[in-house]
C-alpha cells in the first residue's frame, strides 16, 4: 500500500502531464514503493543519516532515554513519547530508511548505567552510582570526555562492545527490505583545539565491525581513514561523512594534515576514498556557503543563525581563512583546483543532510518541531526564551533537521549505501523535494519533455554525482538536464539554480549562480537579476498560501561560460517559496510575535550533489602559480586561542 504521499506525488505528476508542463515521464519512482523488481532508473527514497538516542552521553544527559529501537519506529511514521515531556510525536511523513549514528565516545554505558547487573557493576564508576551517587559517576565520564583522557577500564571490551552489539541488533531488527532500510552507524566526534571535525561511519554489512573507533582512539582524520582501511580489509565495506563543516573554524576542508604538512595526491585519494559524501545542513546550520563568501548569492544565508563556534564569526574579524574551509562550495571548488594540482580531488564529496537529533527522533518537519536536545529546548516556553543551553547556543538559533534523499534501484541495504557511494544523492532542508540532475554533451532543448527523459539521461551522460564523459570534438559546452517536484506537504517552487565553481588560469578560485527555471512567468532585470518570488506567510497565524510558485520546474541548460581548458564543477539548488519556521509556529501557539533574532518565514530547498568537469591533458592551460591554494597550503596563520571566546 501506498502512502498518501506517494499518492499525492503522483497526482501531481500526473496534473503536470495532463497541462503540458515540463514532465518528467519516467522519473516518477514513488519514495517507499517497493515491488519484486528493482527500477533500472531508480526511485528516490528519503532517510535521516545523523541522530542520537540514549545511548550517546550527551543526548542521556539531555534526560533522553529512548534508544535506536524507538527511534527507527519514529522514522517508520510510528507515534513515540519525547522522553523529557511525555508529548506524543510522529511524522507526518515517514521516512524510507534511516540510521541512528550515537557517539562512539563511551557509546550506551550511561544509559547501561541504569540497568540491573549491568556490565559496569564491578568498576569504580558502577561502585559509585550503585551507592546513589549517580550525579557523580555521571561527572567522571563527562570529565574525561571533555579532556579526551580515556578512563582505561571503560575502553574494556566486555564494557563497550554489549552496547555497541545493541546497536546492531537494532538495526537488524528494524529493517524490513522493500519497505525500510537501516544502516549500521556511529559517530567519531573528534574536536581537536574546538575545531570540528565529526564524520559519521556508515557500514555496508548486516554485522558491522567487532569495535568503533572513536576520538580517544584518535582525534585525527587520517587514524580515522586507517581504522575504515582496516575494517574494508576485514570485509566490513564502509564510508565516513564529515558534518557540520559550518563550525569547524576551518578544519574541516583544511589543506593540511594532522601533522601540519601541506596535503599531497596521496593524502587527497585517501580522503576521496573514505569520504564521498558531506552533510550540508543540520539543526546547526546550513553548511553550503557563507554571505561573506558569496556576496552575489541571495539565498546565501539561510539557516547561518548557529554562531558560538561559526567560522564566519571569527573570519569576518579579519581571518577569513576559518570561514572559507568550513564551507562546502568552497570546498568543492577547492577540490577541482586540487584536481589540477595535485591530480586528485580531496573534496569530491556527493551531497547529503541530516539533523543531528538527541531525542532520539529527527525534527525536520517545521510544523512539528520538538526541539533538538531533549531537556533545554523542549517546549515552546523554552525555545524562545531560554538565552543559553549546554550546547552554548540560544535554542532558537537552531534550525530543523535536513533530509538525505537517495536515487537506488531497490529499498535496500546495499543499495542505499551505493548510492550515497556512487554519489547520486542530495540533501534537502528537510522537506521531501524530489529532484533529477544530468549532465551531458548533446542533450536536446526539450528533453525534460520527453516522456523517456531519464532513460535518455541516463544513456547520454552521468546523474547527479558523476563524472562529464570525455568532451567529444564538437562539443562546445556541457548541458544539464534538472527537473523537481513540489513536496505535497510544503510549499511550492520558486526556481532552479545551478552553481558553477571552477580554477580560472590565474589560478584563483571563482564561482557563479545561474537561475535555470522559474516559476509565475518572472522577467530577469537588465542586470540578469531574477524579481523575488514574492511571500505569502501570515506571521499572526503562521500559515502561507501556495497562490504563488509552480509545483514542478525543469530545464535543459548550457554553460554559457565554458571554458574546456579549465576543470570545473556543477551542482543544482531548487528552492522554495517562503514558509513559516519553526519558530513563528512556536510563537503563534505562546500568542507571540516572531522571534526578533530569526527569519519569520524561510525559503527550504534541496542541493543535488555536483557533476565534475575534467579536462583532457592536452586541454589544460594551468597556472604555474595556484595562489587561490599555494596560500592555503602555507602555514596557518590562524590563531586557534581565537575560538575560545565563542
Amino acid at each position: 500500500m501506498k502512502s498518501d504521499t506517494s499518492m499525492l506525488s503522483l497526482l501531481l505528476l500526473s496534473s503536470a502531464l495532463l497541462a503540458g508542463a515540463a514532465f518528467a515521464g519516467d522519473s516518477s519512482g514513488e519514495p517507499g514503493s517497493s515491488s519484486d523488481e528493482p527500477n533500472p532508473l531508480k526511485n528516490v527514497y528519503f532517510g535521516e543519516q545523523h541522530l542520537h538516542t540514549a545511548a550517546s552521553a550527551d543526548a542521556f544527559a539531555f534526560g533522553t532515554l529512548s534508544t535506536a529501537t524507538e527511534a527507527y519506529k519514529y522514522m517508520k511514521g510510528e507515534p513515540i513519547k519525547l522522553d523529557v515531556t511525555g508529548e506524543t510525536i510522529q511524522m507526518r511523513t515517514p521516512y524510507d530508511w534511516g540510521a541512528v549514528t550515537d557517539h562512539a565516545v563511551y557509546l550506551g554505558v550511561m544509559s547501561m548505567l541504569l540497568e540491573k547487573d549491568n556490565p559496569m557493576s564491578d568498576t569504580p564508576i558502577g561502585k559509585l552510582h550503585a551507592a546513589g551517587k549517580g550525579m557523580e559517576a555521571f561527572q567522571e565520564l563527562f570529565d574525561s570526555v571533555a579532556r579526551n583522557e580515556p578512563i582505561d577500564y571503560m575502553m574494556d571490551p566486555k564494557i563497550m562492545r554489549p552496547a555497541w552489539q545493541r546497536q546492531v541488533d537494532a538495526a537488524n531488527e528494524a529493517y524490513e527490505p522493500g519497505k525500510f532500510t537501516t544502516l549500521i552507524a556511529f559517530e567519531w566526534t573528534s574536536q581537536p583545539s574546538y575545531m570540528n571535525l565529526h564524520h559519521n561511519v556508515f557500514f555496508r554489512d548486516d554485522v558491522g565491525p567487532e569495535r568503533i573507533f572513536s576520538s580517544m582512539d584518535s582525534e585525527h582524520r587520517e587514524d580515522l581513514w586507517s581504522y575504515q582501511e582496516h575494517q574494508r580489509s576485514k570485509g566490513h565495506e564502509n564510508l565516513s561523512i564529515p558534518h557540520n563543516s559550518n563550525v569547524s573554524s576551518g578544519a574541516m576542508f583544511a589543506v593540511h594534515t594532522s601533522k601540519g604538512e601541506p596535503i599531497d595526491a596521496t593524502w587527497a585519494a585517501r580522503s576521496a576514498r573514505n569520504s564521498p559524501a558531506v552533510e550540508i545542513i543540520q539543526t546547526k546550520g546550513a553548511s553550503e556557503t557563507n554571505p561573506a563568501l558569496a556576496p552575489n548569492d541571495e539565498f546565501a544565508g539561510f539557516e547561518q543563525t548557529f554562531r558560538h563556534r561559526l567560522g564566519s564569526r571569527v573570519g569576518m574579524n579579519g581571518l577569513v581563512g576559518a570561514l572559507d574551509r568550513s564551507f562546502v562550495r568552497n570546498a568543492l571548488t577547492d577540490g577541482v583546483g586540487f584536481q589540477e594540482m595535485l591530480g586528485v580531488n580531496p573534496f569530491k564529496y556527493g551531497i547529503v543532510a541530516g539533523s543531528d537529533g538527541h531525542d532520539a527522533a529527527p525534527p525536520n518537519e517545521e510544523f512539528n518541531y520538538f526541539g533538538v536536545h531533549g531537556e533545554p529546548d523542549s517546549t515552546p516556553e523554552l525555545r524562545l526564551t531560554t538565552k543559553m543551553t549546554p550546547t552554548g547556543e540560544a535554542p532558537v538559533h537552531f534550525g530543523t533537521g535536513g533530509t538525505t534523499a537517495v536515487w537506488a534501484p531497490e529499498n535496500k541495504r546495499e543499495e542505499i549505501f551505493d548510492g550515497i557511494a556512487r554519489k547520486e544523492t542530495y540533501g534537502t532542508s528537510g522537506t521531501f523535494i524530489r529532484v533529477r540532475f544530468f549532465g551531458g554533451w548533446s542533450y536536446d532543448k526539450d528533453l525534460v519533455k520527453d516522456r523517456k527523459f531519464v532513460k535518455k539521461a541516463y544513456d547520454g551522460g552521468v546523474p547527479m554525482g558523476g563524472d562529464l564523459p570525455k568532451m567529444p570534438k564538437k562539443a562546445k559546452a556541457p548541458v544539464f538536464a534538472v527537473w523537481a517536484l513540489k513536496d505535497p506537504e510544503s510549499g511550492n517552487l520558486d526556481r532552479i539554480q545551478i552553481i558553477k565553481g571552477w580554477y580560472d588560469q590565474t589560478g584563483n578560485g571563482r564561482q557563479e549562480v545561474y537561475d535555470v527555471a522559474w516559476a509565475d512567468n518572472r522577467k530577469m532585470d537588465e542586470d540578469g537579476n531574477l524579481p523575488p518570488v514574492g511571500n505569502t506567510v501570515d506571521v499572526t497565524t503562521a500559515t502561507y498560501k501556495n497562490s504563488i510558485g509552480d509545483n514542478e520546474l525543469a530545464a535543459v541548460w548550457t554553460d554559457p561560460n565554458f571554458d574546456p581548458s579549465q576543470h570545473a564543477v556543477y551542482y543544482a539548488r531548487v528552492i522554495e517559496i517562503p514558509t513559516p519556521r519553526w519558530s513563528t509556529y512556536d510563537a503563534v501557539k505562546l500568542g507571540l510575535p516572531p522571534h526578533p533574532d530569526v527569519p519569520a518565514s524561510l525559503q527550504e530547498r534541496a542541493w543535488t550533489s555536483p557533476i565534475w568537469y575534467t579536462p583532457a591533458p592536452d586541454r589544460v592551460k594551468k597556472a604555474d602559480f595556484h595562489p587561490g591554494l599555494v596560500e592555503k597550503l602555507r602555514p596557518s596563520s590562524f590563531d586557534e586561542s581565537a575560538l575560545k571566546n565563542y
